[in-house]
């Protein structure tokens, strides 16, 4: 473990990150005190386990998906005050319970660890990642408990299986982490099964099937990197999704990697046109085969989110967000250094909270996810417990 202390003149050498090195302006969950430790946590309204996506629109409301508590927390408007407890919860009877499926069977206002999160069309989709299904409200949940309004990956609200109990499909999920909604398209990470699943248009009925699929040569096989070696169109563990200008972004974990097409593909098993933290597309060790992390290199990102001309990939494994700069043509970036960075001191240090010791405004544990909406960063830092709103300076 690099337990190196921070040395402050270290600092001035990082590359700028746009954001205030000030650190999170809010930090949503109980704060540590000296001499605590990080341990799971008794549900309320406002301490959270292991959070993993969360989804600002506008200047509220901010739904979070409190993984480890199997429920949804929803702010009213965008929150201003460290701990600000919760308005509303979906999944659980009151802010005082938690468990899978509110330790019941599944329906449509229960989760079993919610990952992937986003505004979708006027309203909002959850990926239910161990109910193995897409949950959409059509409209945004303004109370407690509003129930779905329709589920992809199952017939019914009230299955889950994975795949439906049967193969790989079109209209099946298997561990699903990751939604992204974008001009009228909405894409999921299919986790378990290797893909990512595209409809043309948003679903409107249960179980829909999607109209494309990227990481396989069809939509029943869903072998890992496409049953052969890592290429610029097989995946390990596509996590979560974006669109950055108009290119097609997603974090494959498992390789170590992040995709980006050049454009929003149409047709199956596309390939990419590059891919960031790894030299080649049949490259996928963690931090490219060394200890340390370097500007170039990347372990199990999970989270991507794209805001004018950066994206930001949350690097979970090292514990920081990395930052790229568009270039003119995106060609350009295969393998390309990182341009800035945030949670570590510098590019090779990884340590959880820079220097495994107590939470800091700064500092990250596994870094989950991440999302931004005008000039708000939110950063699921699921290690640590809490949401942090960064805001991003220009």
């Amino acid at each position: 473990m690099n337990l190196t202390p921070i040395d402050e003149t270290e600092v001035a050498k990082v590359p700028q990150f746009p954001l205030f090195r000030e650190g999170a302006e809010v930090i949503l969950g109980r704060s540590l005190e000296a001499g605590e430790i990080v341990m799971p946590v008794a549900p309320s309204n406002r301490e959270m386990f292991g959070p993993r996506g969360a989804c600002l629109i506008s200047d509220g409301p901010l739904w979070v998906s409190d993984t480890g508590h199997h429920r949804l927390l929803g702010w009213r408007n965008l929150p201003t005050q460290d701990s600000q407890p919760a308005d509303w919860v979906i999944g659980q009877p009151d802010f005082n319970h938690e468990g899978q499926n509110a330790k019941g069977k599944p329906g449509r206002s229960t989760l079993s660890v919610p990952t992937g999160i986003c505004a979708c069309g006027e309203g909002l989709a959850v990926a239910d990642a161990w109910n193995h299904r897409v949950l959409i409200w059509k409209k945004l949940p303004e109370s407690s408990n509003v129930p779905a309004d329709f589920v992809l990956g199952q017939a019914h609200f009230t299955e889950n299986e994975p795949n439906r109990g049967n193969q790989a499909a079109a209209n099946s999920l298997n561990w699903c982490y990751g939604v992204f909604c974008h001009q009228g398209k909405l894409f999921v990470a299919d986790t378990g099964n290797r893909r990512v699943l595209i409809w043309h248009q948003l679903p409107e009925e249960n179980g829909q099937p999607a109209d494309l699929v990227l990481g396989q040569p069809n939509m029943t096989s869903r072998d890992e990197n496409g049953g052969g070696t890592p290429s610029a169109s097989s995946m390990r563990w596509g996590h979560d999704i974006t669109v950055w200008g108009e290119n097609l972004v997603v974090t494959d974990a498992g390789n170590n990697r992040v995709m980006i097409w050049q454009g929003i593909p149409t047709e199956n098993n596309a390939p990419c046109a590059v891919v960031l933290g790894q030299k080649t597309f049949d490259s996928v060790e963690i931090n490219q085969g060394v200890y340390l992390p370097s500007a170039k290199s990347l372990s199990m990102p999970y989270g991507v989110a794209a805001a004018d001309e950066w994206l930001f990939v949350a690097d979970t494994a090292n514990s920081r967000v990395v930052g790229w700069r568009k270039p003119p043509s995106i060609l350009s970036l295969q393998g390309a250094e990182s341009h800035a960075l945030a949670g570590q001191i510098n590019f090779k240090s990884k340590g959880e909270n820079r220097d495994f010791g107590l939470p800091k405004r700064d500092s990250l544990h596994w870094s989950y996810g991440i999302k931004v909406w005008g000039n708000t960063a939110v950063i699921a830092d699921s290690g640590n417990n809490r949401v942090l709103l960064w805001k991003i300076t220009k």
